[in-house]
C-alpha cells in the first residue's frame, strides 16, 4: 500500500475543509425559508382595493403604447427654439427617494408630481471639490455658475478654502452666475425662496464668499475676519451689481438686513452690528421699487407697475407650507404665490428673464427628520412648477427642476400599495416591534428609535402627525445630506439636452446654451467646435 506524502495530505485536508465551509450554513445559499423571509407575503390590507383595470394585460400594454408614442413624437420634432426665458426650480435636499415618497403622499405610487411629467430626465453628480457629500453652498456654485468648488463656499473657485478671509476677496477667484449672464444679455433676473434670501442656495445667484455663514456682518467678525474687507451676503445683495439689479427678491431673512438695535414689522430684532438698515438702502437706490413683508402686502401690490420687488416675509426662514396652512394667522405667501408674482413682474421684460425658485424648507425638514413636512414642501414645489408651466409657453420658456443634494431618508419595509406613507410598516422586525416606513440613516429621530433598553415600541404612537421625527439609526442632532445623484427634469427649448448623467456644473451651461447667453452662447460654442 503506497504512502501519502505530507504535501498531498495537506492538499486533501484543505479540500475537505473548503468543502465543509461551502456546505455549511455560513457559506451556503439561503434556505427557502430564509429567502422567503426577505420577501414576505403579508396579510392583505383591509384598506387596499384593487383597481380592476390593473388586473388586465391590456391596461399595462396600452399605457406603455401611449408612452412610446409620446417619445416618438418628441424625437420627431425636437424643440430647438431659443429660450427667451429660463426658470430654474430647486428642491433643496429633494432626493429621488423624496420624490417617490411624495407620490405616495399624494395617494398612490402610480401618481406623478408635476415635473415628473416633463419629457426629459437626467441625473446630476453632486460632489464638491473637497467633499464627497456636498452642501448647498458648493452645489449652488455648480448649478448656477458652472464651476465646482469647496464645501461651504459660494461663488468662488476651489482656490478658496472655507473661511479664507483673504482668498475670498480676490476677484480673480469669483465665478459668474447664469443670473449675471442673463443681465449682461439685457434680460431681467430674480429669485424666490422659502429660506432666507441670504441662505446658501439663493446666495449662489449673486454672492461671492469664503463662508456660507457670512450672511450678516456680525458673523464675519465672529469668525475672526474683517467685516470691512469681507462684504457679507446681505450687503452683496443690496450693493453689488448682480444682486442690486435683481428685479425680484422674495423669501425670508429680514433680520439679516437690519441692525440688532432695530425691530422689524413683527417686533423681531435684527442681527447686524453696523447700524445699517439695508432694506431702506435698497429702497432708496431704486424707482418704482416696492418692499413688502406679508402675504397681505404682496396681494395689495400693483405688479404691473412694479419694476423692483423685495419681499421679506419672515425674520429668518419662512414657515413650512404645511404649518402655514394649519395656522392661517401666519401671513406669509406660499411658494406658488411668490412664483406667480415673480413671473408677472419679470414677464414685462421684452428681452426675457432668468428666475431662480427654491423650495428651501425640504432640506430643513429632512435635517430634523420630519419627513411629513419634507413631503408637504416637495408637493408645494411641484405646485409652483405646475403653475409656472401653465403661465409660460414651452415654445420660449425653458423650465428645469433639480436638487442640490440628497438626504438619507429611505422608503422601507413592505407597505401596502396605498398605505399612509407616514405610518408603520405592516411587517414587524425580528424583535417583534414595528418600524416606520420612512426612516433615516442618522439624525434626531434616533430618539424615537432607541433608548437605554433597546429599540422603542412605537405601537400606539401617532407617526402621521407633522411634528413626528422619523426613526434614525445613528444619533445626530441634525441629519446629514446624502451623496447620491439627483434628478434633473426639463421642459421647453433644448429640453432634450438634459437627458443622461453629467456633472452638476453642466446644468447652467445647458441652460445658457438654450438661452444663447454667457460663455455658453451658441456662437461661442460654435467657434470652439470649429477650432476642434
Amino acid at each position: 500500500m503506497s504512502r501519502t506524502s505530507p504535501k498531498n495530505s495537506i492538499i486533501v485536508v484543505g479540500c475537505i475543509l473548503a468543502l465543509s465551509l461551502l456546505t455549511s450554513s455560513a457559506w451556503a445559499d439561503l434556505t427557502d425559508d430564509q429567502e422567503h423571509e426577505q420577501h414576505p407575503k403579508l396579510a392583505s390590507s383591509r384598506a387596499y382595493t384593487e383597481l380592476d383595470e390593473e388586473l388586465d394585460t391590456k391596461f399595462w400594454h396600452d399605457k406603455a403604447q401611449s408612452i412610446v408614442a409620446e417619445k416618438l413624437e418628441q424625437h420627431r420634432k425636437l424643440n430647438e427654439n431659443r429660450a427667451k426665458n429660463v426658470i430654474l426650480f430647486l428642491g433643496d435636499g429633494m432626493s429621488v427617494h423624496t420624490i417617490a415618497a411624495t407620490r405616495n403622499f399624494m395617494g398612490d405610487s402610480n401618481r406623478q408630481v408635476s415635473f415628473e411629467k416633463f419629457p426629459y430626465v437626467g441625473l446630476a453628480k453632486t460632489y464638491a471639490v473637497d467633499e464627497r457629500t456636498p452642501d448647498s453652498a458648493s452645489t449652488a456654485t455648480a448649478y448656477l455658475s458652472g464651476v465646482k468648488t469647496n464645501y461651504g463656499t459660494i461663488g468662488v473657485t476651489a482656490q478658496v478654502t472655507r473661511k479664507d478671509c483673504e482668498a475670498g476677496i480676490d476677484t480673480s477667484t469669483h465665478t459668474a452666475s447664469i443670473a449675471q449672464w442673463a443681465q449682461e444679455a439685457g434680460k431681467w433676473a430674480g429669485l424666490v425662496t422659502t429660506s432666507r434670501v441670504t441662505h446658501a442656495s439663493p446666495a449662489g445667484v449673486y454672492a461671492h464668499v469664503a463662508d456660507r455663514k457670512w450672511e450678516h456682518d456680525g458673523q464675519i467678525s465672529k469668525d475672526g475676519c474683517s467685516a470691512e474687507l469681507n462684504t457679507d451676503i446681505a450687503r452683496q445683495l443690496v450693493e453689488w451689481p448682480v444682486g442690486k439689479d435683481l428685479r425680484v427678491i422674495m423669501g425670508g431673512g429680514r433680520a439679516y438686513f437690519r441692525d440688532k438695535k432695530s425691530m422689524d414689522e413683527e417686533g423681531v430684532a435684527g442681527l447686524r452690528t453696523d447700524g445699517r438698515d439695508l432694506i431702506k438702502d435698497w429702497q432708496a437706490d431704486k424707482e418704482e421699487a416696492k418692499y413688502v413683508w406679508s402675504r397681505t402686502g404682496l396681494n395689495e401690490l400693483r405688479l404691473d407697475e412694479t419694476d423692483y420687488l423685495l419681499g421679506l416675509f419672515n425674520a429668518s426662514h419662512m414657515s413650512y407650507n404645511g404649518d402655514r396652512l394649519r395656522h392661517p394667522e401666519l401671513d406669509e405667501p406660499s411658494l406658488s404665490e411668490m412664483t406667480e408674482a415673480a413671473i408677472q413682474v419679470l414677464s414685462r421684460s421684452e428681452q426675457g428673464y432668468f428666475l431662480f425658485v427654491e423650495g428651501g424648507r425640504i432640506d430643513s425638514a429632512h435635517h430634523a427628520t420630519k419627513a411629513h413636512k419634507a413631503l408637504e414642501e416637495t408637493l408645494e414645489l411641484a405646485n409652483a412648477v405646475e403653475l409656472a408651466r401653465k403661465m409660460t409657453s414651452e415654445e420660449d420658456t425653458l423650465i428645469v427642476v433639480t436638487s442640490d443634494h440628497s438626504h438619507t431618508m429611505s422608503i422601507n419595509g413592505y407597505p401596502y400599495r396605498r398605505q399612509n406613507i407616514f405610518s408603520l410598516a405592516p411587517n414587524l422586525a425580528t424583535d417583534e416591534k414595528p418600524f416606520t416606513i420612512l426612516s433615516y440613516a442618522n439624525g434626531p429621530g434616533y430618539a424615537n428609535t432607541y433608548d437605554a433598553e433597546g429599540r422603542l415600541d412605537l405601537t400606539g404612537v401617532d407617526t402621521t402627525q407633522p411634528e413626528f421625527q422619523f426613526q434614525a439609526t445613528v444619533p445626530l442632532n441634525r441629519e446629514t445630506h446624502g451623496a447620491e445623484d439627483v434628478g434633473v427634469f426639463a421642459s421647453g427649448p433644448h429640453e432634450h439636452f438634459f437627458a443622461g448623467n453629467y456633472e452638476q456644473s453642466v446644468i447652467p451651461a445647458l441652460m445658457a446654451y438654450a438661452a444663447d447667453i454667457g460663455p455658453f452662447a451658441q456662437d461661442k460654442l460654435n467657434k470652439i467646435v470649429a477650432i476642434k
